[in-house]
């Protein structure tokens, strides 16, 4: 069959080799967000996963992932659909870390069958941490009077506009905690007799891709492309599976936008500072 011909053909007719699709993770895990600050959450990447899925003749998804973490919902929540899915249609799911695959990006990641890695690239920080910022004293510095009337002695629990309190850190390190034997359980499952006996693995303590091979973090150490195309053969597609385009062409982030008590202004601005400490952490 003559090149020109074969193009004419639906690719289902087409015996020219695999066709893979993929479908790339990237950003901070929050929810909310809008068109001109995009977050990853299960509503930015639900009809993404739902296409790439459906793809019958793909014995297998590829999912790219770079993400330092963020909500461990939203990360979990990705997770779960990515497993129901697999498990749905009957596809092998291989994940692939880029930059960093940490905290809850590694969460994410738990839903491969496989998890390879650019020997450079940043994976674990099994942990949970929660930040913020506290603005008591910018209050009194631009004379603003924070007024708040509640019913319920614990309803402006860890207010950033009020002092620290120590009875909140406890409570909000009793929450971590929880959430914190959530992931290991689900590390544990996932991984399995993979995992070395180390002592940090369950610390918050990040490595190189080629650190967690070792300690069965990962499973193999190589790119997208070069890895599909051992498995599949040289004439394996990669095809891009993105989400739906909005007004503009851009992106569509998911539905809301996120919400908080802080004015709009001061919310931002902690928000992407939180942000962008996250990435920092990593060196990125």
């Amino acid at each position: 069959m003559t090149g020109w011909v074969k193009r004419l053909l639906p690719k289902r007719f087409r015996k020219d080799g695999v066709t893979i699709p993929v479908v790339r993770m990237n950003g901070t895990i929050m929810s909310g967000g809008s068109a001109f600050r995009p977050m990853l959450n299960l509503a930015s990447v639900a009809a993404a996963l739902d296409k790439a899925f459906a793809v019958k003749t793909a014995p297998a998804v590829a999912i790219s992932i770079n993400s330092p973490g963020g909500s461990p919902v939203q990360s979990r929540l990705i997770y779960r659909r990515i497993r129901d899915l697999a498990a749905e249609k009957n596809k092998r799911v291989l994940v692939f870390v880029e930059d960093v695959a940490a905290s809850g990006g590694y969460m994410i990641a738990l839903a491969g069958d496989e998890i390879i890695a650019d020997p450079t690239s940043i994976v674990g920080s099994i942990g949970v941490v929660s930040g913020g910022f506290g603005f008591p004293e910018l209050l009194k510095k631009i004379g603003v009077e924070r007024r708040v009337y509640t019913a319920g002695e614990n309803k402006v629990i860890l207010d950033p506009f009020q002092p620290e309190k120590e009875r909140d850190v406890e409570f909000l390190k009793g929450l971590q905690l929880d959430i914190h034997d959530v992931f290991i359980a689900m590390v544990k499952e996932r991984r399995g007799p993979r995992l070395a006996q180390d002592a940090d693995l369950f610390s918050g303590m990040f490595w190189t891709g080629r650190r967690g091979l070792d300690l069965g973090l990962v499973d193999g150490l190589g790119d997208m492309r070069g890895e599909l195309r051992r498995r599949y053969g040289d004439a394996v597609r990669l095809e891009l599976v993105s989400p739906p385009r909005g007004f503009l062409g851009r992106r569509q982030p998911g539905a809301g936008l996120m919400a908080g008590a802080m004015p709009a202004a001061i919310s931002a601005l902690a928000e992407a500072a939180e942000e962008r400490a996250l990435w920092s952490r990593y060196g990125l």
